[in-house]
């Protein structure tokens, strides 16, 4: 997918974050007495996940497939809640979704998206610290969002290499030259 030019930042991914954690934690407060621990649970953490992707997905320039990547994304949420896996897998499930999309609509190199694939697992370790450490749905989730966050930092490109644009001038000129010799050639033999 072609990129733009417009770039995350990190206050926009820090704002994303405390407003998902905190809508999360609500959630989690109240969804369990509806239908139970276990679901409340997969139910947070798939609307979350969707709510990841879109604005993934609206904080992108690039306009190609978004409602594709929309629709095959709430496909995969519904697949896995009718697979119903143990419930780490299903969360690295939703994980690796926000990954894909990221690196499908932010990344131009492998390498940058290998680098934003550590971050969210540094982001899914930090937040199953947080748990494990305070129980509390809340921190888990501001500390998974908050390292997300950090992906504005990560470039578009790790590699050295020179933009496509920036040779056109150099294709013209051969171009220009190639027409030239082409005019001579076609002078000399009148």
């Amino acid at each position: 997918m072609s990129r733009a030019s417009r770039k995350p930042t990190l206050l926009r991914g820090i704002g994303v974050a405390l407003v998902l954690s905190v809508g999360g934690a609500a959630l989690i407060a109240t969804l369990p007495a509806l239908v139970g621990t276990s679901a409340a649970i997969r139910v947070v953490v798939a609307v979350l996940a969707l709510a990841y992707v879109l604005y993934v997905l609206v904080d992108s320039a690039e306009r190609t497939g978004r409602t594709t990547t929309a629709v095959v994304s709430a496909g995969v949420a519904v697949a896995a809640w009718i697979a119903n896996p143990p419930l780490g897998v299903y969360v690295l499930l939703h994980v690796a979704l926000i990954w894909v999309v990221r690196a499908l609509y932010r990344y131009s190199s492998v390498l940058s998206a290998l680098a934003d694939l550590a971050l969210t697992a540094l982001a899914a370790a930090f937040a199953v610290w947080a748990a494990a450490r305070t129980g509390s749905a809340w921190l888990a989730l501001w500390c998974f969002f908050l390292v997300q966050a950090f992906h504005a930092w990560l470039p578009e490109t790790l590699r050295g290499r020179v933009p496509r644009d920036s040779h056109r001038g150099d294709d013209f000129e051969r171009a220009r030259r190639a027409a030239e010799a082409a005019l001579r050639r076609l002078a000399e033999t009148r």
